[in-house]
């Protein structure tokens, strides 16, 4: 996916910037169809994977700055850049400015690798997106490459700026499909500096801030203090959500359990929250904690996952 948001910044930063994105693979690669990265005249950032795959692309991304014409070239794995995927990878480079930055229809940046005319399938993926609002899949399609604009699948809100939810934030932060708002009571419990895909909301009682979280949202509960984690879990039980993580041991939970019963929710819902969350083997470090819920956040999204398993 395209994030034209990112593009823009880092054109307003560093000036001329390449953007290389994997348009195809045949066989083994080191990431998916849509994958990309920036390169600029003294950097870069995201990443296409492979090591030498994307040494040799940034090179040639670099080389590339002046030039206005999209650059196609393949990537035997094996066989140019000894590496042990055995695949072939197809690599899209092309420049933008602030003036030549990426035009999209309908959140869809649909444009011709080789000049020739928008073939009848681009057309009717482009019609859909009008018509239906389905993104299409990024793809190169005779001698066109299509990609839809970047938007979050996933929103996550994060109660807590202690520790654990500074490590959450540090590792989720960087996803690209997931739009993180993080709470807490004050300025002075965020760091100085926060991502700048992350929404900081300030609020001097929390509580108060579920009422404007989506119902389709997940959660993860870190906070400081008892009476508020259970303030939310109370809120967020009757607000409504996706998922909803509690940071806590058993003991926490089992009382939690009787106290949010005794506020009338029925076992069967507070059943749907998530405690203790995280990995306890992998130790109660915040980093480590963050690495295990991260992990079983990452994989409630996998294909084939149930609502009932994404319901925590």
């Amino acid at each position: 996916m395209l994030d034209l948001d990112a593009l823009r910044a880092a054109i307003a930063a560093h000036g001329p910037t390449a953007r290389v994105v994997i348009a195809a693979h045949d066989g083994s690669s080191p990431r998916e169809v849509g994958a990309s990265m920036l390169v600029w005249a003294d950097g870069q950032s995201g990443t296409i994977g492979g090591g030498a795959l994307e040494h040799e692309a940034t090179i040639r991304a670099r080389a590339h700055l002046a030039e206005t014409r999209p650059l196609l070239t393949r990537e035997a794995l094996g066989p140019k850049l000894g590496q042990c995927c055995g695949g072939a990878v197809t690599l899209l480079t092309e420049v933008f400015t602030e003036t030549t930055l990426p035009i999209a229809e309908a959140d869809v940046f649909a444009r011709p690798v080789d000049g020739r005319p928008m073939p009848l399938s681009v057309k009717r993926l482009l019609a859909r997106a009008r018509g239906e609002g389905v993104a299409p899949r990024p793809a190169l399609l005779q001698g066109w490459m299509v990609e839809p604009l970047a938007r979050p699948d996933r929103l996550l809100w994060i109660w807590g700026a202690g520790h654990v939810g500074r490590a959450l934030v540090g590792v989720l932060a960087p996803l690209p499909d997931v739009a993180i708002t993080w709470v807490d009571i004050a300025a002075a419990r965020f760091p100085e500096a926060v991502p700048k895909s992350v929404t900081r909301v300030i609020a001097p009682d929390p509580a108060q801030a579920v009422a404007g979280a989506p119902k389709d949202a997940e959660h993860l509960i870190v906070t400081f203090s008892h009476a508020l984690d259970l303030e939310l879990c109370h809120r967020l039980l009757g607000h409504g959500f996706t998922t909803c993580g509690l940071i806590g041991s058993a003991t926490k939970w089992a009382r939690f359990r009787a106290r949010l019963g005794a506020l009338g929710h029925p076992a069967q819902t507070i059943a749907r929250i998530d405690c203790p969350i995280g990995d306890p083997g992998l130790g109660k470090h915040p980093q480590a904690i963050a690495l295990g819920v991260a992990t079983a956040f990452l994989r409630r999204n996998q294909p084939g996952a149930s609502r009932q398993e994404n319901a925590g």
